[in-house]
């Protein structure tokens, strides 16, 4: 099932963005950084130009958001604004799988560097953005005199 981003949003005092849902409001942003087999230095020129349009693709269509994406040669780091109703690991796993599959399809001579039938290594680095948000709130109510 196809879900899209909410046409009304809401702003906090901070400037964030915070989707709405029928029963909630929530803006759950998590830092993911994942790495190529091997951890081979290949994300470079057109072969991280094409993961980059992979992941933006693949993000749209399930209504996510990314907020920032950088494309290092040996690992991706990504910046993603989700909706709480889908576990990280299943969006991991759409990302990874999605652009592995065709990015084996569409560059046959990565099969020299690669045997399986992945592209990406398993698993994944994930942080949670919640404190240092907190923090910024807590600087802004001290200054402002009010609690959060």
């Amino acid at each position: 099932m196809r879900m899209h981003l909410r046409s009304e949003t809401h702003f906090d005092i901070l400037g964030n963005m915070y989707w709405k849902g029928a029963h909630t409001k929530h803006r759950v942003m998590y830092h993911i950084v994942w790495l190529p087999k091997y951890r081979k230095r290949i994300l470079k020129g057109s072969l991280a130009n094409r993961v980059k349009e992979l992941l933006e693709e693949c993000a749209e269509v399930n209504g996510w958001k990314i907020e920032e994406l950088s494309i290092q040669p040996d690992h991706v780091h990504m910046l993603a604004q989700l909706r709480p109703d889908i576990s990280i690991s299943k969006v991991v796993k759409l990302f990874k799988g999605k652009t592995s599959r065709i990015l084996r399809k569409e560059y046959p001579s990565l099969v020299e560097f690669y045997w399986g039938d992945s592209f990406w290594s398993d698993g994944f680095l994930l942080r949670l953005l919640a404190k240092l948000i907190w923090k910024k709130l807590r600087s802004i109510s001290k200054a402002n005199s009010f609690v959060v």
